[in-house]
């Protein structure tokens, strides 16, 4: 089995893009918890990129496909409306369910070159975790995995060298 952990990067200041202190104690927290990985992949976004480096990882890769909802999907869903509310707008065949094709085709891609038993770790954003997660366990109970993630929470997709197979609902303690 091969692993690809998806994590929501860690708080920052609104508007600003760089992670807050409380942000950096956070991401340095779970970081040290969690790995080893093969490889990192961020967003393109300060936010992603600075979460990995506070969590201890080099990052590898940064994808501008990890960046934002694509256009039109807020119309059909909210970004932190949940897993259940994406694949509700997922089986309306529109602009949500492109997007959430797209990203799962994409995380896809990133867990291939995982080596069996091995996992890689991926820093992105609320709405595109739990898009990217219908999209890769499309025929499951959306409902059972709970509210859209907070901050450094995420999933831990199991795949099995050719399919996506099984999640955990990565979930940090208050």
């Amino acid at each position: 089995m091969r692993y690809l952990e998806i994590r929501r990067h860690s708080m920052r200041v609104k508007p600003g893009q760089h992670l807050s202190q409380e942000g950096v104690d956070l991401a340095r927290r779970i970081g040290s918890e969690i790995g080893p990985f093969e490889f990192v992949i961020t967003s393109s976004l300060h936010r992603a990129y600075e979460t990995a480096i506070a969590m201890g990882f080099a990052v590898n890769d940064q994808l501008e496909e990890l960046s934002y909802l694509g256009h039109g999907i807020e119309a059909e869903v909210a970004w932190d409306a949940g897993f259940a509310a994406f694949a509700a707008a997922y089986r309306q065949a529109g602009v949500t369910t492109a997007f959430v094709a797209q990203q799962a085709g994409l995380w896809r891609m990133m867990a291939e070159p995982i080596t069996d038993g091995g996992s890689a770790l991926v820093i992105t954003h609320g709405g595109i975790v739990e898009a990217g997660a219908v999209g890769c366990l499309p025929n499951v109970d959306h409902a059972a995995w709970g509210p859209g993630v907070s901050y450094c929470e995420g999933v831990r997709l199991h795949f099995d060298g050719e399919n996506f197979v099984d999640v955990d609902i990565l979930r940090i303690p208050s």
